[in-house]
């Protein structure tokens, strides 16, 4: 049987806290991105999420981005690696200490928009955030892009390192993102999420506008939980997963 991880990021929107959405989400995942207070998220987001994730069994990882709650952490900063570092680290330390007081083990790491994307493409932003992770653990999994260079550098660091590829983004013919500046860069029909969803964990590959199928090999599939009707998405996935017979499993059992 194939077996496929299904994350989402969470912690960042108060309201979906506060109306049950975010809950809703928990029971068609198995890995938690919790932000840790960097673009999003606080102490109190921080341990709703992490109790939410324990009551439906879901792996708890952390969710650090740029420290620019403004532009929700979706804007790059010119940082240096060792500012980084220390941001990422600072975060991490943040979510760490309100997981020990649940109880809870954080089991894996995923940078945030501006600065996963970065990362994604330069070697040095991806190594600062793996020497930002190591000051605190080594024996979490590192989530990143599929083909891109953070796995190599996460790797580099000792890590284990998970591919990731997206349920409820587009591609582009190269294989990358397509960027949020445009009007479809997010698949937001649970269908259309759901469809490629199955061809990821199914080994083939997504595909773009134009129809053409790009390879892409992931361990892990992320569903934004900001993405408007994500609970409605959520469930659509697993839905056809299961269908499809693939079965979801957190990082930690793959």
């Amino acid at each position: 049987m194939k077996r496929i991880d299904l994350n989402c990021d969470m912690g960042e929107l108060p309201e979906m806290v506060a109306d049950g959405r975010q809950e809703a989400l928990m029971q068609f995942i198995s890995s938690a991105n919790v932000a840790c207070g960097g673009h999003a998220g606080d102490e109190a987001m921080m341990r709703a999420t992490i109790e939410q994730a324990q009551r439906h069994g879901v792996a708890i990882g952390a969710h650090p981005g740029y420290e620019d709650r403004e532009h929700f952490g979706r804007v790059a900063l010119n940082l240096s690696p060792e500012e980084i570092r220390d941001s990422v680290y600072r975060q991490i330390t943040a979510l760490a200490t309100v997981a020990e007081k649940c109880g809870a083990k954080i089991t894996h790491v995923k940078a945030h928009g501006a600065l996963y994307n970065q990362a994604a493409q330069h070697a040095a932003i991806a190594r600062a955030i793996a020497e930002g992770v190591r000051r605190w653990r080594n024996d979490v999994v590192m989530v990143g892009l599929t083909g891109s260079v953070m796995l190599n550098e996460f790797r580099s660091a000792g890590f284990h390192a998970a591919a990731e590829a997206f349920a409820d983004r587009r591609y582009e013919k190269d294989g990358s993102l397509r960027a949020r500046k445009f009007r479809d860069a997010l698949l937001d029909q649970p269908e259309q999420a759901a469809e490629q969803a199955v061809r990821i964990a199914e080994g083939r590959g997504v595909l773009t506008r134009e129809g053409r199928a790009v390879p892409v090999q992931a361990e892990t599939i992320c569903i934004h939980g900001d993405t408007p009707g994500a609970e409605r998405i959520a469930a659509e996935v697993w839905r056809v997963l299961d269908a499809a017979g693939v079965e979801v499993k957190s990082l930690g059992t793959l």
